[in-house]
C-alpha cells in the first residue's frame, strides 16, 4: 500500500514511500541511453523509466512537486521546476540522482528551456507574469524579462525563444480577446514580439518547434463566445485549435481545427515535432487520445487556402480557422487507455504521453494502436481525485466538445471571456468568473441566476456540456473545487502585505469598501446595485463577489469591461462605487489597489 499524506509532499519529511497519487505532468527524454525522465507532480518525484524494459527502473525525490523538466544535451544534468511561491529550479545529477543545485526563481515556475549551446536556461514564471533567465555555469538568475499572463509552455526557434501565456490578457468586451505568445531575443534577453491568436483564443497549453526552427506550433482551446450557448453540436460552443507562427517573422500563419465535423478533439495540451520533422503529435487531455499530423501535407494545404484554392471548405486562409475538415485524410486520432495526457516525448520512432490520471505512460509504436503502463501500483480513486478527473473530463460531453476546464482552464479559474449562458437572457454575456470558494460564496453567478455552486455544477453538464450525468459525478466536481485553495498573491512582500498594502488597507477602511465585501473571504454574500449595469441592465444588482485571488480573476465587472483594477476603481461609467478617482489622490488608489492585489 502507498502511505497517504494529504497536502504534503513526502519528499520533505525524507520518506521514501509512494504519494498515493503520482499525476505524471512532464516528460523528457535521454534518447541515447534509452530513459525518459516522468516528473510526478503530486508525489514530489522524477520516474526513470527504461525504454528498453519498459519500467521504472528507480525514482529520484525532488524537495516540493515537480512542474517542468529539461535535460541538458550530454544527459548529465535534470533541469525541475518546482516550488509553487516560492519557486525553484532544482540541478539534479542523473547519475546519482543528487539536487547539486537551486536557484530561486519567479512564482509557480514551470517549463524550463535550455538553449542549444547549453549556457542558459529559461523557466516560464507562471503568476510572476515573467521569464527568468539562468546561468547555468553560474548557476544564477541573471534577468527576469516580461511575459502576457501566465506564461504556461515554452520553446527555443533559432535564437528565439517563444512563450505561450495561457490566458488573454486585457478587456472581455472589447470584440477581439485573445490569448498571446511572446516572443523573447535569446541574445539581448528582450520581449521583441507577442503574436496575437485568433479571437476566442484561451487554455494555450502547448508549444514546440519544427527541427529546423522555422515554424512554431500552439495548441489551445478557440472559444466561440459571440454565440449564445443555445447548443453545442459542431463546435458552436468551443473548438479546439493548433496555431501555426512563422518564427522568423514572428507572425501568426494561420490556425487549424484539431476537431471532427461531428466530434471534437477537447482540450489539447502538449505538441510535439517529430525529430525528422514529419509528423506533429498532439496530446488532447479531454477526450484522452493522440493526434498524428503529416506536417508537410498540413502546410501544403495552408499555402493552397493561401492562394485561394479550394481546400475541401476553405477557399481562402481566412476561413481554415473555421474549417472541420482541413486536416482530413492527413491527421490520425488514436485514441489512449489511460486518463488525461498531458505531456509527450519520444525515443526513437516510439511516442510517449504521461497520462496524468490514471499514473501512467501511453506508449505508441510506429504501426501499433497505444498501450498503457503503469508507473507505480493502481490505487483507488478519493472522492476529490475523481471530481478533478472529472472536471478536466470531456468524454461525457455531447460529441466530444468541451470540459469544465476549457472555461475555467487554470484549476477551476477564468478564461477571460465573456459567454452568454442565457441565464438572464439572451445578447447580456457575463465573464467566465473564477470558482475558487465557489462553494462558500453564493451565489455564483453575476446576477444570482443560480443561488449555489451545487447548482452551478448541475446545470453545467445539462446546460453547457449537454450531458445527462449521474450525480455522484457532480458530486465529485463538488468535492474538487472545495478542495482548492488561493494561491499567495505575487504581489506579497515576503509572505505579507508591502508598504504600500499596508497603506492601501487604511483606504480600503476609510471609504467603506467593507460594507460589501466583508469578513474573511471579503464578500458580504449578497446583491447590491452599484451603477455598473448598462443598457437593460443599468439598474440590475449584482452580486459582491470575494476579493481573495482577484490578482488572478481579471477583467474586472460582470462583462470583463475593466482590464485592471486601476481601470475598474477610477473609470467615470463604472458606476459611483467604483469610481473613487474623484475622492482618492492617485497615490491613493495605487495604494487601495496594491492591497486589494494582495489578498
Amino acid at each position: 500500500m502507498r502511505a497517504v499524506l494529504p497536502g504534503l509532499c513526502l519528499a520533505m519529511l525524507g520518506a521514501t514511500a509512494y504519494a498515493e497519487d503520482l499525476s505524471p505532468v512532464a516528460l523528457a527524454a535521454d534518447a541515447t541511453r534509452g530513459l525518459l525522465y516522468v516528473a510526478e507532480y503530486t508525489a514530489c518525484r522524477i520516474a526513470v523509466f527504461d525504454a528498453s524494459a519498459q519500467r521504472v527502473s528507480r525514482t529520484i525525490v525532488v524537495p516540493d512537486r515537480p512542474s517542468g523538466l529539461a535535460l541538458s544535451a550530454d544527459g548529465s544534468h535534470l533541469y525541475v521546476t518546482g516550488g509553487g511561491a516560492a519557486g525553484r529550479l532544482w540541478i539534479v545529477e542523473t547519475a546519482s540522482g543528487a539536487v547539486s543545485g537551486t536557484v530561486a526563481v519567479g512564482h509557480t515556475p514551470i517549463a524550463p528551456v535550455v538553449e542549444p549551446d547549453g549556457k542558459n536556461l529559461y523557466v516560464a514564471n507562471r503568476f510572476s507574469t515573467s521569464v527568468s533567465v539562468i546561468d547555468l555555469a553560474k548557476r544564477m538568475e541573471v534577468v527576469r524579462i516580461a511575459a502576457v499572463r501566465e506564461p504556461f509552455a515554452a520553446t527555443m526557434a533559432g535564437n528565439r525563444l517563444f512563450v505561450a501565456n495561457l490566458l488573454p490578457f486585457g478587456a472581455s468586451n472589447s470584440g477581439n480577446v485573445a490569448a498571446e505568445v511572446s516572443v523573447i531575443d535569446a541574445r539581448t534577453r528582450r520581449a521583441v514580439a507577442r503574436v496575437r491568436l485568433p479571437d476566442g483564443s484561451s487554455g494555450v497549453r502547448g508549444i514546440a518547434a519544427s527541427p529546423d526552427g522555422q515554424f512554431v506550433y500552439v495548441t489551445h482551446t478557440l472559444g466561440r463566445y459571440q454565440l449564445p450557448t443555445s447548443q453545442i453540436e459542431g463546435g458552436w460552443i468551443q473548438t479546439n485549435a493548433l496555431s501555426i507562427i512563422e518564427s522568423g517573422k514572428a507572425q501568426l500563419l494561420n490556425t487549424v481545427l484539431l476537431d471532427d465535423i461531428n466530434m471534437g478533439a477537447a482540450n489539447p495540451w502538449a505538441v510535439m515535432c517529430s525529430s525528422d520533422g514529419r509528423q506533429l503529435v498532439v496530446s488532447h487531455a479531454g477526450t484522452h487520445e493522440v493526434s498524428l499530423i503529416d506536417r508537410a501535407a498540413m502546410h501544403h494545404k495552408l499555402e493552397e487556402a493561401a492562394r485561394r484554392k479550394v481546400t475541401d471548405v476553405s477557399t481562402s486562409a481566412a476561413e481554415v480557422k473555421n474549417d472541420m475538415t482541413f486536416l482530413t485524410g492527413i491527421r490520425m486520432r488514436v485514441p489512449l487507455q489511460g486518463n488525461g495526457p498531458r505531456s509527450l516525448a519520444a525515443i526513437g520512432g516510439t511516442i510517449y504521453a504521461g497520462e496524468y490520471f490514471s499514473d501512467s505512460l501511453a506508449v505508441l509504436e510506429p504501426g501499433a494502436g497505444a498501450r498503457s503502463v503503469a508507473l507505480g501500483v493502481p490505487e483507488p480513486q478519493s472522492v476529490q481525485r475523481r471530481g478533478e478527473m472529472l472536471f478536466y473530463d470531456a468524454q461525457y460531453c455531447l460529441q466530444k466538445w468541451l470540459s469544465c476546464s476549457s472555461c475555467h482552464p487554470g484549476d477551476g479559474r477564468p478564461d477571460g471571456l465573456n459567454w452568454d449562458l442565457m441565464l438572464d437572457g439572451v445578447g447580456n454575456a457575463k465573464n467566465t468568473k473564477s470558482l475558487l470558494l465557489s462553494h462558500q460564496t453564493p451565489p455564483t453567478t453575476a446576477t444570482g441566476a443560480r443561488p449555489n455552486a451545487e447548482a452551478s455544477v448541475r446545470n453545467g453538464y445539462l446546460n453547457i456540456e449537454f450531458a445527462d450525468r449521474p450525480d455522484e459525478d457532480a458530486s465529485a466536481i463538488d468535492a474538487f473545487l472545495k478542495s482548492l485553495r488561493p494561491e499567495p498573491s505575487p504581489y506579497l512582500v515576503n509572505g505579507g502585505l508591502g508598504a504600500a498594502a499596508v497603506r492601501g488597507k487604511k483606504v480600503f477602511e476609510d471609504t467603506g469598501c467593507g460594507s460589501c465585501h466583508s469578513g474573511p473571504l471579503y464578500t458580504g454574500l449578497g446583491l447590491h446595485r452599484v451603477g455598473s449595469g448598462r443598457g437593460r441592465e443599468k439598474d440590475t444588482p449584482f452580486d459582491t463577489p470575494t476579493l481573495i485571488e482577484v490578482w488572478r480573476s481579471a477583467p474586472y465587472f460582470h462583462d470583463g469591461r475593466a482590464a485592471t483594477l486601476q481601470e475598474l476603481f477610477s473609470a467615470p461609467d463604472n458606476g459611483p462605487v467604483h469610481s473613487l478617482n474623484s475622492r482618492l489622490k492617485k497615490s491613493q488608489l495605487d495604494d487601495l489597489v496594491a492591497f486589494v492585489l494582495s489578498l
